[in-house]
This record gives C-alpha cells, sequence and structure tokens, in this order.
C-alpha cells in the first residue's frame, strides 16, 4: 500500500493562508485518487476535498468550498491543498488519503473508501 506523507501545516491567523502537501513515497500518484480529510478537537473525522486521478473532478465539502483548492502534480507525486481566508473553525489535523481506481475520472470522499492514509498535520487558525 502507497504510504502518505503530509507537510505544510501550522499556525496562522485567521484570514491567512497555508499550503498541504501529501507526498507519497516509493510508489506514483498517478493510479490513486486522492483526498483530504480533517478532525477538529471533539469532532469526527470529516472530509475536506477529493480529486480524481486525472485531476479534472473534484469535490469539497460545503464549509471549505469557494476557500480551499485541492490538485495534484502526477508528476511530482504530490497532492496539495490550498486553503484560503482561513477560519478558526477549519482548526484540525488534516489527513491526506489514497484509493487506487481503474477510473480516471471517479472521486471519493468518504472515509470508508479510503484504505491509505497519512499520519496527519496540525493547522491552528488564531483569531
Amino acid at each position: 500500500q502507497v504510504q502518505p506523507v503530509e507537510s505544510g501545516g501550522g499556525l496562522v491567523q485567521a484570514g491567512g493562508s497555508l499550503r498541504l502537501s501529501c507526498a507519497v513515497s516509493g510508489r506514483t500518484l498517478s493510479p490513486y485518487t486522492m483526498a483530504w480529510f480533517r478532525q477538529a478537537p471533539g469532532k469526527e473525522r470529516e472530509s475536506v476535498a477529493a480529486i480524481s486521478r486525472s485531476g479534472g473532478q473534484t469535490y469539497y465539502a460545503d464549509t471549505v468550498k469557494g476557500r480551499f483548492t485541492i490538485s495534484r502534480d502526477n508528476a511530482k507525486n504530490t497532492l496539495y491543498l490550498q486553503m484560503n481566508s482561513l477560519k478558526p473553525g477549519d482548526t484540525a489535523v488534516y489527513y491526506c488519503a489514497a484509493r487506487p481506481t481503474a477510473s480516471g475520472t471517479a472521486y471519493y470522499s468518504t472515509q470508508t473508501d479510503f484504505s491509505s492514509w497519512g499520519q496527519g498535520t496540525q493547522v491552528v487558525v488564531s483569531p
């Protein structure tokens, strides 16, 4: 199985931006549908965004639509999450997940759809 590794988290003020990255070691990214999830303290993990193998199809949770952008660079084997206009409610541990997928256009946004998970990167948004 692929092992995703997240990076790019940190502390930012409300209204600021961060870009998260997810690399997959030892494998190419192209066979995998990818997604970002997050888990805030005391809450269940929730879907944030997802992207198809080709990158042409994306999904966003309503809470981040218009502020976050998911993208992938298959040549660099890296997934990204550009987060703009951050709010304190975005504070969470952000996880990258991967699923091998035959279709180039399908995407998945449910936790149970994914079998490979990273360790997470902490994002803290201060008021």
